[in-house]
């Protein structure tokens, strides 16, 4: 990976790509692929086996300029402050995914010592020294097994070590392993499902959309192209729930409404990367646009509870200056919404939570 000096990362924030038309001759898009498609972009998975739990770790050779979107409302992160656009910091090394809630946000450590081990990372100006920026994020899976099992720093450092560019595992692997979907109506007596670890990819020419998306909703997950539920709620008898339908006669209890929805319960994480330079401020844009991908996945989103989070990557491999953030935008949002619909489809049951592929 390259080196930056502190200088570096001041270099200017600003500069949407600039709209026009493309010149090229547009190419089927690649069918499924995932996010290792992105030129740039390993990625590797550690799954403990005493529990559904792991931990992913997304690797940038070299480092990426990044922007990220935070609209749930309980967030468990680290670092995510540095992709503000107003931060000088425009480029990171990794993004840290994992299980085990906020007590296991800690193990990014192992992700740190792993690049430190390989010097990798900016200048700051001390000799002999590379500082590695991670940006960490974090699924409560908790209530899935033995909640004193988390991810630690050794399980990160496992994970950078088995990244790789190659196709990524989907389903109950690394900080999918113990994701669960449609979780709100639990108390009522509406069970939930098995989410997971879901990646899809397109290519158009010259120009590579990856994503990866760890599916851990308290609502149901869509097929975005028919609207109809996947995974989610479901009937005590079998069948789907849809839980924002089990939301209407709630409006009429006076008391307690039963919804289980707590703060740091249930968050999506998810990333779409391009092999296209970008700066940090028009990531942003993609990873707002990129969220209403996720939306049309996932009903009801951005709840009270959830704690999603949305990172959009450049690895600036190809300079496309003709077409606009509008168009990346709009891909990428169908990019994220089949990543997370592969995540819950790729999934297998755990004990009381049953999968898409068993039912």
């Amino acid at each position: 990976m390259s080196d930056w000096t502190r200088r570096e990362f001041g270099y200017t924030l600003g500069g949407a790509i600039g709209i026009a038309g493309s010149h090229r001759a547009p190419q089927p898009s690649k069918p499924g692929g995932s996010i290792t498609d992105v030129p740039g972009v390993q990625v590797g998975h550690a799954t403990d086996s005493r529990r559904p739990t792991g931990c992913t770790a997304i690797l940038f050779d070299p480092a990426a300029a990044a922007g990220v979107d935070y609209n749930g409302s309980a967030p468990g992160e680290s670092q995510g402050v540095l992709l503000q656009p107003v931060s000088p910091v425009d480029r990171i090394h990794g993004l840290f995914f994992t299980g085990g809630g906020v007590l296991a946000l800690p193990a990014s450590g192992g992700v740190l010592r792993y690049l430190d081990e390989r010097k990798i990372g900016f200048d700051w100006g001390t000799p002999d020294l590379r500082i590695p920026i991670v940006v960490s994020a974090v699924i409560d899976d908790l209530a899935v097994g033995n909640p004193r099992i988390r991810p630690d720093d050794a399980l990160a450092h496992q994970a950078c070590s088995s990244a790789s560019s190659g196709p990524v595992a989907e389903g109950n692997v690394g900080a999918g392993a113990g994701a669960t979907v449609g979780k709100m109506h639990r108390a009522r007596g509406f069970s939930g499902m098995k989410g997971g670890l879901g990646t899809a990819s397109l290519t158009i020419g010259d120009v590579v959309i990856g994503a990866l998306a760890v599916v851990n909703a308290a609502g149901d997950v869509l097929d975005w192209r028919s609207g109809q539920i996947v995974a989610g709620a479901r009937q005590p008898g079998g069948g789907f729930a849809d839980s924002v339908e089990l939301m209407r006669p709630l409006v009429l209890r006076s008391k307690d409404a039963g919804l289980q929805d707590p703060a740091l319960g249930s968050t999506t994480l998810a990333v779409v990367a391009t092999n296209v330079t970008l700066t940090k401020t028009a990531l942003t844009k993609v990873a707002m646009m990129a969220n209403c991908g996720a939306a049309r996945a996932i009903r009801p989103y951005h709840t009270t509870g959830d704690g999603d989070q949305m990172f959009a990557v450049s690895t600036g491999r190809v300079q496309r200056t003709d077409l606009s953030l509008t168009i990346f935008g709009a891909l990428a949002a169908d990019v994220v919404a089949e990543a997370i619909v592969r995540g819950v489809r790729a999934a297998t049951s755990v004990d009381g939570w049953p999968a898409v592929r068993d039912l």
